[in-house]
């Protein structure tokens, strides 16, 4: 590290080197060390062909985008590393098939040699820290590179102490009043600032586009729904004004801005029953909404300061990967079930040629945004066009399936149910008068707020383990406790003007963290491929922007009727097939149907015997199909007690599971030896 850090200092590096080949490389290479008088002019021509003889003895790429050409020859003084990053990656066939874009040339005396192979361990440990790598990438000039390589040097130099901890910082209990709370904006409070200069980027524009069509549309259509079931009470337009409401407030004021607010089907569900019941009783509704909402404030903020999030410390991958897998599930579940009722509700409008160009639309928005997502690993393009197609993917989509629509305008198409004008659903007053509600209804209203605490509890909570998740490298901190605090007093205001109550969104919340994510792909030995997450921009703009715009929409009502619904549901489709990626739940149960001899290497494969890995995702899947019949049954409101009845599940797995095969099949994250392994 001393020989890099000295070559840094010294200014032996070129950063984006335009080449097309390693002879390029190499001859720039040279001629920079003849201008920092590391090599005499009358070697150059000899020290560039021993660099090109080197590369044909075998390719000096060990992988992860890094090439370590070297050569040791009497004509070089002493040993000399330069730094290159290419502006365009070349494939110099890496074992994992990543284009090269790094190359640290070693050049030295023979005598020097005895020194390569802890140089080359250095520097193989040093670029395969995915942090390293992506900010390695966006500097702009040597001294950022510096700083890149001082912020890597103390990062892992905790390493050690980091990995001894069992509990994640945000989850550690202090035993005092508020101490979660204080400890949170603690942790998050430095990178505020820096929160909004991370979303001046164009991805994070993509992420906006992106996001607030996909935040939109479900606002509008769970407002719908719940317009129905409480006979115009509460509707479309309460719902997007409670989205903006609670969007801003919470990116502004969030511990974790990643995460995505909105309506929930159990909530919704949990509104339409407390409906009937007070339809029943003749009890108005609004008013004892409120009480219902005010009181699971109250027990929201009692939570949150008595550090009760720490419970989710025995919430484990197992419960992660199964509710993930629910909301998954259920975005895909919807966006099939509303094109087959397009195709069964055919009349008088609505021909075959409806129900066939809806197919067509949202398979089609569904096909253009999953494949420009991956457009940044094609062959076609230059680098940053295929970075711009992949992020703006989703938008692209629903952009140019809408523009088919309307061109093939003849056709009747169900659109985004927008109302006309602004103002609430039924026409009542925005503020709810509590005192309509008789007196003992405001004490009786904490029997079912306490369902709602519940069920909001685990809901942010289990979204925000997921999103804190160590498989998406985030590094500013947790705030369990603030977010549920902030969740809690947002639900409380909702209350009192009637509208619907917010809480993080596990879906949309996922397709923020990965439409904000710089990815690779990996490449197995046996050719299997997946992306890995090495950076996420984490900030607040992006957020913000959403609910801004969410907010705006409200001002182009008669705009959003032009969408049509199926593109929608193409576009739910696409998030709830890419929120399925990086689920092991998933990836173990495609196994069910694979040849076990061609399994993929992965560290459980390695560890756990087959019928042992085949018996936990059983399992699970078990969890989960409980999980759904729950939610679609008429006890649909004690959904969250099956959501915290996994942890004791998970504990009763002791009994039947070796605890090394539970470590290797619920571990956080993917062990270290995971990655690729290098040879010198």
């Amino acid at each position: 590290m001393r020989l890099l850090r000295k070559a840094l200092t010294d200014g032996f590096c070129l950063l984006d080197l335009e080449a097309r080949d390693l002879q390029v490389v190499f001859r720039e290479t040279v001629a920079h060390l003849v201008t920092k008088g590391a090599v005499e002019a009358q070697h150059s021509g000899e020290v560039e062909t021993a660099l090109l003889g080197r590369e044909k003895q075998g390719s000096t790429a060990i992988g992860h985008a890094v090439a370590i050409p070297h050569v040791y020859l009497d004509s070089v003084n002493k040993p000399t590393i330069v730094f290159i990053r290419l502006a365009n990656p070349i494939n110099l066939g890496a074992p994992d098939g990543i284009p090269t874009r790094f190359v640290f040339v070693l050049l030295g005396p023979p005598e020097a040699a005895a020194g390569h192979l802890d140089t080359l361990t250095t520097i193989a440990r040093l670029m395969a820290d995915e942090e390293f790598r992506y900010e390695a990438g966006e500097t702009q000039h040597q001294q950022q590179l510096l700083s890149v390589l001082d912020h890597y040097t103390e990062r892992t130099s905790h390493a050690e102490e980091t990995e001894l901890k069992e509990v994640s910082e945000g989850l550690t209990y202090t035993g005092r009043l508020f101490g979660g709370l204080k400890q949170d904006i603690a942790r998050r409070r430095p990178y505020y600032i820096d929160d909004f200069r991370e979303g001046l980027h164009s991805k994070c524009a993509a992420s906006t586009l992106f996001l607030f069509f996909a935040c939109l549309a479900p606002a509008v259509t769970f407002g719908g729904v719940m317009a129905i079931q409480t006979v115009g009470q509460i509707g479309a337009i309460e719902m997007i004004v409670a989205s903006a409401f609670c969007g801003i407030v919470y990116a502004l004021l969030s511990g974790q801005p990643l995460i995505i607010l909105g309506g929930t089907g159990p909530l919704l569900v949990f509104t339409a029953i407390l409906y009937r019941l007070c339809s029943d009783m003749a009890i108005p509704f609004l008013p004892c909404y409120a009480w219902v909402g005010l009181w699971t404030t109250g027990f929201l903020i009692l939570l949150a300061v008595t550090e009760a999030g720490c419970l989710m410390r025995y919430f484990t991958r197992f419960t992660d990967e199964i509710f993930s897998a629910l909301i998954s599930l259920i975005f895909i579940y919807e966006a099939i079930r509303s094109l087959i009722h397009v195709f069964q509700e055919l009349d008088i409008k609505k021909h075959h040629d409806t129900a066939l160009l809806s197919l067509l639309l949202a398979g089609g928005t569904y096909l253009i945004a999953m494949n420009l997502s991956r457009f940044r690993r094609s062959d076609y393009l230059l680098p940053k066009m295929r970075e711009f197609f992949a992020d703006f993917g989703p938008a692209i989509a629903l952009g140019s399936m809408t523009v088919v629509a309307v061109l093939l305008h003849e056709v009747y198409l169900d659109t985004l149910p927008s109302p006309d004008t602004f103002g609430t659903t039924s026409g009542r007053p925005w503020r709810v008068d509590l005192f309509e509600a008789p007196t003992w209804v405001r004490f009786a209203a904490a029997g079912p707020a306490l369902l709602v605490a519940l069920l909001v509890f685990l809901d942010q909570n289990i979204t925000a383990r997921l999103v804190n998740s160590p498989d998406h490298k985030l590094h500013k901190g947790e705030a369990y406790h603030l977010d549920l605090a902030i969740v809690g007093c947002l639900i409380g205001v909702c209350s009192l003007f009637g509208l619907p109550w917010l809480v993080a969104a596990t879906v949309r919340s996922l397709n923020h963290v990965r439409s904000l994510a710089t990815v690779e792909e990996v490449v197995s030995a046996r050719g299997h491929t997946r992306d890995r997450i090495i950076h996420v921009r984490e900030n607040r703009l992006t957020g913000l922007a959403i609910h801004l715009l969410i907010g705006l929409s409200l001002l182009l009502l008669s705009w959003l009727k032009v969408i049509p619904m199926a593109v929608l549901y193409g576009l739910f489709l696409f998030m709830g097939v890419v929120s399925m990626s990086g689920n092991q739940l998933f990836e173990r149960l495609s196994l069910w149907l694979k040849d076990s001899d061609l399994y993929p290497v992965t560290h459980y494969i390695r560890r756990v015997p087959h019928w042992t890995i085949h018996k936990f995702t059983l399992l699970q899947v078990i969890c989960l199909a409980i999980l759904w019949l729950v939610k679609s049954s008429v006890i649909g409101i004690l959904f969250p007690l099956f959501i915290a009845l996994l942890v004791p599940v998970r504990l009763l797995a002791k009994r039947f599971f070796r605890p090394e095969h539970l470590a290797a099949l619920d571990a956080e994250e993917e062990p270290d030896e995971e990655e690729t392994h290098w040879a010198a």
